[in-house]
């Protein structure tokens, strides 16, 4: 069973939340969602599509609900905006509350682990748990958003096939320093066809001015003031380095470290099965059973 639910989000913007499979026929906890509620926050350019597999298996246990972003999947993408920190924060907030999933569990990659984090220390009534993905804590640098405008000009669009987008950003992309088949078929789930061929199904522009909301900032402070217990999840061969995953464990006053094997920054694409082991583990050891 796949379920779309409208949700009005900051300024009223229409947001898509999907769940992917049934709930559990019983939940435990206040509200709708309780103990057994988790909100999926993808990263910049993904969609909630991308967390379904995750969402299946959660849902032995816990109401699984994926957010399309602002700006992203099939959520509306306002011309003007904003994208900012503020208005995916609020999104999610406006989620929570309308779905009745507090206390809920906060998964998010990347820039929806940021926001996950950040909601969390804003509202700690609202937040149970906390998974953040592959999302550095440090500032990015404005270099980074110079490097990203040359990547997108660099994408060969429109792509003729859906295989060729596989093949591309699985191979062909110059940013890769090896092959990897879970990145083609991730930014295959992310492309719309159009009259003359595959295209982003984002503006790559507005994806340019979410992403400069955070760049130029470190964000330590707002991940001290997270209160509930927090797993911060990396691979290998991600974005996010070894000793920076560990100080954000520290500075998070509840945190927890898992490292998945032989994984990038797509943990949950690239190792599936490490990824469940890592977050299930983590749920078990602070969630009532």
């Amino acid at each position: 069973m796949v379920r779309r639910i409208d949700v009005s989000g900051s300024g009223g913007v229409r947001l898509a939340a999907w769940e992917f499979a049934d709930p559990p026929k019983r939940l435990c906890g206040a509200g709708e969602g309780g103990a057994g509620a988790v909100l999926l926050l993808h990263g910049l350019m993904g969609r909630a599509a991308h967390w379904a597999e995750t969402a299946r298996w959660l849902s032995g246990r816990h109401r699984a609900v994926a957010l399309d972003q602002r700006g992203h999947g099939r959520s509306e993408r306002p011309a003007e905006g904003p994208y900012t920190r503020e208005a995916y924060i609020a999104d999610a907030v406006a989620a929570i509350e309308c779905l009745d999933l507090a206390p809920v569990v906060l998964i998010g990659h990347a820039m929806g682990a940021l926001t996950a984090w950040q909601l969390a220390a804003r509202r700690p009534d609202l937040v149970r748990a906390l998974v953040i993905c592959d999302m550095r804590a440090s500032a990015l640098g404005t270099a980074t958003q110079r490097e990203w405008g040359e990547w997108f000009r660099s994408w060969p669009v429109p792509f003729a096939t859906l295989a060729d987008v596989r093949k591309w950003f699985a191979e062909g992309d110059p940013t890769l320093e090896r092959p990897r088949p879970a990145r083609g078929d991730y930014y295959a789930e992310i492309m719309a066809e159009r009259a003359d061929g595959w295209r982003p199904a984002f503006s790559r522009r507005q994806m340019l001015q979410a992403r400069e909301t955070y760049a130029h900032d470190a964000h330590w402070e707002e991940l001290a003031l997270v209160e509930c217990p927090a797993l911060v999840v990396r691979g290998p061969d991600g974005e996010l380095g070894r000793a920076e995953a560990q100080e954000m464990v520290r500075v998070l006053p509840r945190g927890k470290y898992a490292e998945v094997p032989d994984a990038g920054h797509l943990v949950h694409y690239e190792q599936p099965e490490g990824w469940r082991e890592a977050v299930e583990s983590f749920l078990e050891s602070v969630l009532p059973a």
